[in-house]
Parts: C-alpha cells; sequence; structure tokens
C-alpha cells in the first residue's frame, strides 16, 4: 500500500480505518504541526506507538502510569541504562516490582494515548511504510483499533469543544473573586489539586501543563471543570516565569481538607 498524503484531505480516522480494513502490517508516520508520530502495526492491529522526542521507554512509561515510585525509576535508570525494555520487563516481573498484566496495561494507556492525540492533528503530512516493523528491542502489542477509532472519535468531538471553551492555552488562571461553589464540599482529584497549586496570574495555562506534565487535551479538561464549578477565572497572564516544581497533594483527607480550608482563604483574601 503506496499511502501517503496530507492530514487535510485524509483524516487519521481514514488511515487506521484503512489499516484496519486492509489488515496492513507496517508504521504510519505522521508529521504534525510540531513533532512527528509512528504507529506500527502487525495485521491492523496496534502494536507500538510513539511520538517526538518524549521518552517512551517501559521504565519512564511505568513511572507515569504509577507502577514504579520516582526512586525506583531513578535506580532502574541508573543501573538498567544497557536493558532493553524486553530485558527490563521480564527483570521487574521476577523481583515482584510488577505484573505482566501492569506492563501490558501502561503500555496500552501510553499508546492510546498517542492515537488519541492524532486524532486531533488536522494539519501535517503521513506516509505508511510496508517494510518498517515494530521495533524488536520494545515490548509490542495487539490492539483492536476499533475501539481506537471510536474512543479517539469521542475525544476529538470533546478536544472541539474545549477548544471552544479555552482557545488559548497561553492565557493564566486566577481565583474566582466569586467564587460560584460550596466550597467546604469542593472533592478535587489529585490531578485538578496538581493544577490548583499553581493557580497564578503570572503562570499561563500551557506553563501550567508543562509542570504538571499534562497534554493539552488533560489541562484543557481540568481547567474546563475548575471554570464550570465556579473556582477560577481566566486573565491574561502578567508575564513572570513558573514557580519550581513542588510536592502534590496525596489523596489523604486530612491533607486535602487542609488544603480545602488554605484555598477557601485564599479565594476570600482576593
Amino acid at each position: 500500500m503506496a499511502l501517503r498524503g496530507n492530514l487535510r484531505d485524509f483524516t487519521v480516522t481514514q488511515l487506521l480505518n484503512l489499516i484496519n480494513l486492509a489488515s496492513k502490517t507496517g508504521t504510519l508516520i505522521v508529521d504534525g504541526p510540531s513533532e512527528t508520530a509512528h504507529a506500527s502495526f502487525r495485521d491492523g492491529k496496534l502494536a507500538y506507538a510513539r511520538i517526538g522526542n518524549e521518552d517512551n521507554s517501559l521504565a519512564s512509561i511505568l513511572h507515569r502510569a504509577n507502577k514504579l515510585s520516582a526512586g525506583q525509576y531513578q535506580i532502574i535508570r541508573q543501573r538498567g541504562g544497557q536493558m532493553n525494555d524486553k530485558e527490563l520487563g521480564l527483570l521487574l516481573i521476577n523481583a515482584g516490582y510488577v505484573t505482566q498484566e501492569d506492563i501490558i496495561l501502561s503500555l496500552h494507556q501510553y499508546f492510546t494515548g498517542i492515537i488519541q492525540k492524532l486524532f486531533t492533528w488536522v494539519e501535517g503530512f503521513f506516509r505508511f511504510e510496508n517494510e518498517m516493523l515494530p521495533p524488536d528491542d520494545r515490548i509490542n502489542v495487539r490492539m483492536d483499533l476499533e475501539n481506537l477509532i471510536i474512543e479517539g472519535s469521542r475525544h476529538l468531538r470533546e478536544w472541539e469543544q474545549l477548544q471552544d471553551e479555552i482557545p488559548s492555552l497561553d492565557m493564566a488562571l486566577k481565583f474566582a473573586d466569586r467564587p460560584g461553589a460550596n466550597l467546604r464540599n469542593v472533592n478535587l482529584s489529585v490531578e485538578e489539586w496538581r493544577v490548583v497549586s499553581y493557580i497564578n496570574p503570572k503562570n499561563t495555562i500551557r506553563q501550567i501543563a508543562n509542570a504538571t506534565k499534562m497534554t493539552d487535551l488533560e489541562i484543557r479538561r481540568i481547567v474546563y471543570g475548575l471554570i464550570q464549578a465556579g473556582l477560577v477565572e481566566i486573565v491574561r497572564p502578567e508575564g513572570t516565569t513558573l514557580p519550581p516544581a513542588r510536592m502534590f497533594p496525596t489523596e489523604d483527607r486530612e491533607e486535602q481538607k487542609s488544603l480545602v480550608n488554605r484555598l477557601i482563604t485564599r479565594i476570600r483574601s482576593l
């Protein structure tokens, strides 16, 4: 299949449908607005994916999925640098750090995230390389494309709505002068607390996303939720740099209660 072209003429949905229906083996390369993505397939199933210069090592993926602690991740980086992902995966399973199911699930989540991001790309060029197989030194999976296409289409609709609500990530956030939510009943997720900890008119939404390692979709989703709850407002940034990263809240209820009280005090002082 000599397949190459422009995303304006052939969408990612159409590409994946074609690969799925033709049960193709090879690698789809998409040159997007600012980075390049690779998605490899075997017999029409997604086997592997990577994007840009992102660290896609198994240790990094497991750390992002909270299957490895920060300390374990650092030790593996220091001592396991010469191992490929297959060797490292076997070592981690035998040592009892993770299970095979943990690894497969984490890879599924990571690869799914990359494909979902591709659905938001409407500009760029693509080509399908029949001879480029999934890398042998990485753990390959077999993911059906039907569910990825359905989920990707849903995320695309959500992305379009969030772009309408939050057109630019270069704006900043501040706590609402008159919060519309009952703050004493606030029950934020850990990810939402991470964003809240950086809310300041000096920090752009993009800076907060970079500091919390969130994708454009993830940060827009959380900011939209905070806006809908009446907790924050979008403002023009004051233009200073983001403060150094710090420890984020856990799911400890007492700690969250303390943070809610501090949040209430902070909003009332504005």
